[in-house]
């Protein structure tokens, strides 16, 4: 009788079905990398090259250094640099050839100009450029106890303080009738669907800086959906109560404003955010609604101050994080990553918050698509929008 393959297969143990197939695989690889076909098509072409610069910083009056990546798939070599259209000497660490994802530091001697832009270009060996223009050269801040503190604070500003402001709302929002306690629920969806819109546009601005090797777009993609799935499995497992839903805004907003903390800490070392204390002014304003939004879903419970303490915290702190890391060693993937991790658990607690107001919908025998709960969303919105422009450089 003919032998089938299930009949065959049950003679092997399970670990030898599981690692047959990825020794073949192995197999066929080196197979490959020993033949080589590929030669057969090179020929005479020039390697595929792509540099990216992913910062440029200005440590002290008359030097600049550049940190750069190669996200090509061959070596690169460095052959020159030129710096407002004329070529410049420079040293490189650790060498001017730079194989696949490997970095360097360019130092150049140039005495740029305070508050001027700054364009640079790069050229291989093979004579192509990349270049990049900084737009207001500023001296970068230093690491040191001083600048730690100035831009912990500046997190504090834009982030803690706002939320805290938002949350002294509370006793208020408990005096007001059931229907208004859900048009502010729908309000607070309002803000988080501004808030995932910003978040993902801007990633995706961001995303422009990040070699093509990293794919910074799936990784927004796919990062927003690692969130969003995260955070509706633990949901499931803690439930929908009020305090619970309070947390993951907190968290959400956290995560949004951490990557809000990134790009203010960035711009402020490179001297784009040289408008001082109205962006921070305006960041205050655009921001205090958030803690609006986390104490909503509280309204009928009874929470400790310290629930209110540890909520404002989970939100606003986040940012002085960002800040730091923005302001001392900002880089363009770990923001697109950061931030698609945020804009998925703002899409988690959209959910939340909307399954809140579908659950008094159907005790109460109404419907949640009000038109009051709709002017909830669409101001929430415009406030959002509205104090963007504060806040927008």
């Amino acid at each position: 009788m003919e032998q089938t393959l299930s009949s065959s297969e049950s003679k092997w143990p399970k670990w030898v079905l599981a690692v047959f197939p990825l020794l073949l695989l192995i197999g066929l690889v080196a197979l490959f990398l020993a033949l080589n076909p590929l030669a057969y098509f090179t020929g005479a072409f020039p390697p595929l090259e792509e540099l990216t610069v992913e910062r440029v910083l200005f440590p002290e009056n008359g030097r600049v250094q550049l940190q750069v990546i190669n996200g090509g798939p061959d070596p690169v070599t460095i052959a020159q640099v030129l710096v407002d259209d004329a070529y410049w000497l420079y040293e490189i660490t650790p060498g001017n050839v730079l194989d696949r994802l490997e970095q360097a530091t360019i130092t150049l001697s140039y005495p740029w100009v305070n508050g001027e832009p700054l364009p640079i270009t790069l050229v291989t060996s093979t004579g192509l450029t990349f270049g990049t223009e900084v737009e207001v050269a500023v001296e970068s801040p230093e690491i040191s106890a001083a600048t730690f503190v100035a831009y912990g604070l500046l997190g504090i500003y834009v982030g803690v303080i706002p939320v805290a402001l938002g949350m002294l709302w509370y006793p208020f929002m408990r005096r007001v009738d059931q229907k208004w306690v859900n048009a502010f629920l729908a309000l607070t969806i309002g803000l988080l669907i501004f808030l995932f819109v910003d978040m993902i546009l801007e990633a995706v601005e961001i995303s422009e800086q990040v070699p093509g090797v990293f794919q910074g777009i799936p990784v927004i993609v796919f990062g927003t959906l690692f969130s969003l799935g995260i955070l509706l499995a633990v949901s499931q497992r803690r439930g929908g109560s009020p305090t619970a839903v309070a947390t993951f805004i907190a968290l959400g907003i956290g995560l949004h404003n951490m990557g809000e903390g990134l790009a203010i800490g960035a711009a402020f070392a490179t001297g784009a955010a040289a408008l001082g204390s109205f962006l921070v002014i305006g960041f205050t304003l655009h921001n205090i609604t958030e803690g609006l939004g986390i104490v909503a879903p509280l309204t009928k419970e009874n929470p400790r101050l310290r629930t209110f303490v540890l909520l404002a915290l989970l939100a606003g702190a986040p940012a002085m994080l960002g800040t730091w890391i923005g302001g001392f060693a900002f880089n363009p993937f770990l923001a697109v990553l950061f931030i698609s991790l945020g804009a998925g658990a703002i899409l988690q607690v959209i959910w939340e918050v909307g399954k809140l107001l579908a659950r008094d919908a159907r005790r109460r025998g109404d419907t949640a698509v009000s038109w009051l709960n709709f002017a909830g969303i669409t101001a929430g919105i415009l406030v959002m929008y509205l104090t963007a422009f504060l806040v927008k450089f």
